[in-house]
């Protein structure tokens, strides 16, 4: 490890920074009434809220909410290892935040053997395919054991897609991909058919299109969109065109619940072209 006065002096500010957090998490659980009452448990949910804000500034491109968004993050990071720090010294599930870099810092140099060490990799192809091999001898019983089970569902159909194609289970062309859309697409339409007003086999009819959503979501990957970016770019669409709808119908004395669908679509259709 370097010595810290032979570090660039913006590294010594990082490093100095890093401290100060760590050094003010110490002051709040020591005195903060809400701080030390704080668990594992009762941050989970709010460090999620925190993670989905980020999500958002970063779709919105919005450098400045961004860092905002990561110091907030940053400090539920510092603050799950001091809790975990303040178990008894001879429980050997206790951690602190040393602990938490130190074993980071060692997987990603193990998880790099092409930079490490003297494996070649020199595609990104290449690099997820030894990484899904390494997590295999670090104890995986899958490749896909390490999708976690409470993704929703949308990422997670790209995360087990992504890891089958780290072990060689993909398909070659992007045609036969979209070939499987229009399969499942047909499948669907067997069983949901538009044209009559038949009673649906709901259940079948789900089965079929999570089907469909599944090859969408591959295809999807072989053109490089992420599907849950391009999903939640379509929800923030909708968004502010209904917004501007609600607007526009107020402004001039309508309700929208008394206007017809081609009233509103007048309004609908200025908001597609702001």
């Amino acid at each position: 490890m370097s010595d810290f006065n032979s570090l660039p002096p913006r590294r010594q500010e990082q490093l100095m920074a890093f401290d100060r957090l760590l050094t003010i998490m110490d002051e709040l659980r020591e005195q903060c009434p809400w701080d030390r009452k704080q668990t594992l448990e009762s941050l989970r949910h709010l460090t999620i809220e925190e993670t989905y804000e980020l999500s958002d500034a970063i779709l919105e491109g919005n450098l400045p909410e961004i860092k905002k968004e990561l110091g907030d993050i940053q400090l539920h990071l510092i603050f799950y290892a001091k809790i975990a720090s303040e178990l008894s010294l001879d429980d050997e599930r206790r951690f602190d935040m040393a602990d938490v870099l130190h074993a980071i810092s060692d997987k990603l140099i193990s998880r790099h053997p092409h930079i490490y060490g003297n494996v070649k990799a020199d595609t990104e192809a290449e690099v997820k395919a030894n990484w899904e091999q390494l997590k295999l001898k670090e104890g995986n019983k899958s490749v896909l054991g390490g999708v976690p089970g409470s993704l929703p569902a949308l990422v997670k159909a790209m995360r087990i897609q992504e890891k089958a194609r780290g072990a060689g289970f993909d398909w070659d062309e992007k045609q036969q991909v979209w070939e499987k859309v229009e399969e499942e697409m047909q499948e669907f339409k067997d069983e949901f058919n538009v044209d009559t007003n038949e009673a649906v086999d709901t259940k079948k009819a789900e089965g079929e299109f999570g089907d469909l959503l599944f090859s969408l979501v591959n295809y999807a990957r072989f053109i490089n969109i992420n599907p849950e970016t391009a999903l939640e770019r379509t929800n923030k669409k909708f968004i502010k065109r209904f917004q501007y709808l609600e607007e526009r119908a107020k402004a001039n004395g309508q309700q929208l619940h008394t206007m017809t669908l081609a009233e509103m679509d007048v309004y609908w259709n200025e908001a597609k072209q702001i």
